[in-house]
């Protein structure tokens, strides 16, 4: 390459590879923070010599090898040298840091700790979906604040914090086993599915999709399945995120207005991203014993990912895997779904039916889509002045901009129609 293309090429390179070094320097050096630390003064030291001598045949290896070096020298610095090499080893690693025949060979090892150490279940979960996006995501601190409408110092903070927690508590760089790695694996996936979530149908802010978190969402969820293949819920994850994925382009309208699944262009559905879901899926299924929460809803959104048209989705077979869904994880929310698929399969009556409990036991009070779904509901009950009641209190509920004003809109028309 051009050593005048090689200054984009190092800033191109280094945000692929930045997840992997980092990974791999924490292996060498046992510190997170050292080995982003050191991982960033390599891309100082690409920055300077790339543009001058061209970018390197392995870029990757290179930054690596580099980094290492520093983590000698710096290590040689230190008081505590023999402490240090101890802990690095001896041998040609150290005296040569160039001779990196080990890069390829640990790199998905050093990958799949760092995600597990990055969604420690120690650190509160704002926390492990901040350091996950930088560490894992390659995100810079102002993307992941850009993304989560908040301010860089507040990611900042949540990011030193939780490394200082790591530090502190001494949490091994490694992948769990038995008990642990359940228990950190539901870990990592959750902040991977709250990541993907916050794309999907963003909480606040002026747009209703962040289709760059999606994306990084998707990507580490393909990640884990090519790091852990035989784990069912990470390929029922993956399912769910690649069918969700499907949909991004026909979601919103030219400027940007939500667009119910309902009321979807389904030409415009990626049938390759629904093809591998459903790939996905089988291997989730074929996998588990008994299908867990992640797999169930890639099982539900596989269904109208097979329908061609709104009226051929299986609406019975979506309320009883709501159902399932149920008892495998209960809650409100899955609940008030559920009732949506009952009124599809059954009727708005037996779905208002459902909605009517959820609010009189008081648990989603300050959801505003309880009361979007519940106006909806009675819309099609012809019940429209007090539809148009439910959809004004669902926006003063609603903190996405879009959300508010598809609200808003919906009281209106219902006026006009009453």
């Amino acid at each position: 390459m051009p050593a005048t293309d090689s200054t984009a090429a190092a800033e191109a390179v280094f945000r692929i590879e930045f997840p992997r070094i980092v990974a791999g320097l924490t292996r060498y050096v046992g510190d997170i923070d050292l080995a982003e630390e050191l991982a960033q003064d390599a891309m100082v030291d690409a920055l300077r010599q790339w543009p001058r001598e061209g970018t390197p045949d392995n870029p990757g290896a290179w930054l690596m090898t580099v980094g290492k070096r520093k983590a000698v020298d710096r290590f040689r610095r230190d008081r505590t040298r023999e402490a240090k090499y101890a802990q690095l080893g001896t041998g040609p690693e150290v005296d040569d840091p160039f001779d990196d025949v080990s890069f390829e060979d640990h790199i998905d090892d050093d990958q799949l700790r760092l995600i597990f150490t990055a969604c420690h279940p120690l650190l509160p979960v704002p926390a492990r979906v901040a350091l996950t996006l930088r560490l894992v995501g390659g995100l810079t601190t102002a993307e992941i604040a850009r993304a989560y409408v908040l301010p860089e110092a507040t990611i900042a903070q949540r990011i030193v914090r939780a490394k200082k927690t790591i530090s502190n508590a001494g949490v091994p760089f490694e992948v769990p086993t038995g008990d642990d790695r359940a228990a950190r694996l539901a870990s990592v996936l959750e902040v991977v599915y709250l990541i993907y979530n916050e794309g999907y149908s963003a909480t606040a802010g002026d747009d209703w999709l962040r289709p760059e978190l999606c994306a990084d969402a998707l990507r580490l969820g393909r990640l884990l399945a090519s790091l852990g293949p035989d784990e069912a819920e990470v390929h029922g994850l993956l399912a769910l995120m690649e069918i969700q994925s499907s949909r991004l382009r026909a979601r919103t309208g030219p400027t940007g207005e939500p667009i119910l699944l309902l009321d979807q262009d389904r030409t415009q559905w990626d049938r390759l991203l629904i093809n591998r879901g459903l790939a996905s899926l089988a291997r989730a299924e074929e996998l588990a014993e008994q299908r867990g929460p992640y797999t169930l809803q890639a099982a539900i959104a596989a269904c109208h990912a097979r329908a061609f048209r709104p009226g051929e989705t299986d609406w019975e077979r979506v309320a009883m895997l709501y159902g399932e869904l149920t008892e495998a994880t209960p809650s409100p929310i899955v609940e008030l779904n559920r009732a949506v698929a009952v009124s599809m399969a059954f009727g708005p009556a037996a779905g208002l039916d459902l909605v009517d409990q959820l609010v009189e036991s008081g648990t989603l009070d300050r959801y505003h889509l309880l009361r979007s779904v519940r106006g909806d509901l009675l819309e099609k009950l012809g019940r429209r002045e007090e539809a148009a009641a439910e959809f004004e209190r669902a926006a003063a509920l609603a903190q996405n901009a879009r959300e508010r004003q598809l609200s808003l809109d919906r009281a209106v028309a219902c006026r006009a129609a009453g």
